[in-house]
């Protein structure tokens, strides 16, 4: 008997929510439509499709069909009952028209049209023990925690709808997109199995001044143009604290400059990227008019020779 993966069928995760698979299932029936579709195997496609969506629809068919899966799927129906008892089986259960619109496979699990429990443990031997599904969450962190680690209150909805509150330790310099395994905290498990896992993945949410890219931290400084022109000690932030920069005389905007081992902790540790941005104060009284006036007359100073102007 042939596994099916209704979530490959449909092109969503275990996952995904169900109005996601919903709008997946739409968009393939309208481009598998035996009315419509040119393809040559279209007929099947579409009832493979509605077939997966009788499923991820429904809540306890879902669960049900989660708790096959993660436990590992077996060609037990045959081992079980033989070829004629399952042609008996279908025979007292469905007519011939509604057992070909489902795979033997839905049929083994949920009695053809779900109608019938009786079928409901089939794919189990007596003794047959499953590991029980796994869940995958996003928790999304501020920086600061994910440069210092800690633990954070994590909430989440289960399929069943229940919510489950856990306490996650953060550890340090966790990079954004890295996942931790809870284990033994996912569903719980068929016939006396294991319970699943949870996978928690990080997403780190962004910050009003620093970027990420991978460990190392990135950050534009406004300069003053006296401070680019004549060179400065500057207070700079950083992650781990308030750090002193030197500018050189003669600074541009755009000039990088780098704070080793300033950036994300770690086995090396990142750095810090410090983009200079010259910020130009507003003339606000007669006296800073005759300033830039002043400064205007005594440099000779065209920024647009380059352009050839």
């Amino acid at each position: 008997m042939e596994f099916k993966d209704y979530y490959a069928i449909l092109g969503v995760k275990p996952e995904t929510p169900t109005e996601e698979i919903k709008r997946a299932y739409r968009k393939l029936a309208r481009q598998y439509h035996p009315d419509v579709s040119k393809e040559p195997d279209a007929e099947n496609r579409f009832k493979e499709i509605n077939e997966a969506w009788q499923v991820l629809q429904d809540e306890q068919k879902r669960a049900q069909y989660d708790q096959v899966r993660t436990g590992g799927w077996q060609q037990q129906a045959q081992q079980q009952r033989g070829p004629r008892a399952h042609q008996q089986y279908q025979e007292n259960h469905f007519s011939q028209d509604q057992s070909a619109d489902f795979s033997e496979f839905f049929q083994s699990i949920f009695g053809g049209l779900g109608g019938e429990p009786g079928a409901e443990y089939i794919v189990r031997r007596q003794n047959f023990r499953g590991k029980g599904q796994d869940f995958h969450v996003k928790m999304k962190i501020p920086l600061q925690v994910a440069y210092q680690g800690g633990e954070q209150t994590l909430q989440f909805q289960l399929p069943s709808k229940e919510t489950k509150s856990l306490k996650i330790k953060i550890p340090q310099g966790v990079q954004d997109g890295s996942q931790i395994r809870l284990k033994g905290q996912g569903g719980e498990g068929v016939g006396g199995g294991a319970a699943g896992d949870i996978y928690i993945e990080f997403e780190i949410e962004p910050h009003p001044f620093f970027t990420l890219n991978h460990k190392d931290v990135h950050i534009k400084l406004p300069i003053t143009p006296w401070e680019a022109a004549l060179g400065a000690s500057i207070v700079v932030p950083t992650l781990g604290g308030n750090v002193n920069l030197k500018v050189a005389p003669n600074s541009q905007t755009g000039q990088k400059m780098r704070l080793k081992e300033r950036g994300m902790p770690g086995t090396p540790a990142g750095d810090q990227y410090v983009t200079l941005e010259i910020h130009m104060p507003k003339v606000q009284s007669e006296e800073e008019k005759k300033l830039i006036q002043e400064m205007a007359t005594k440099m000779a100073f065209n920024p647009r020779v380059g352009l050839g102007v």
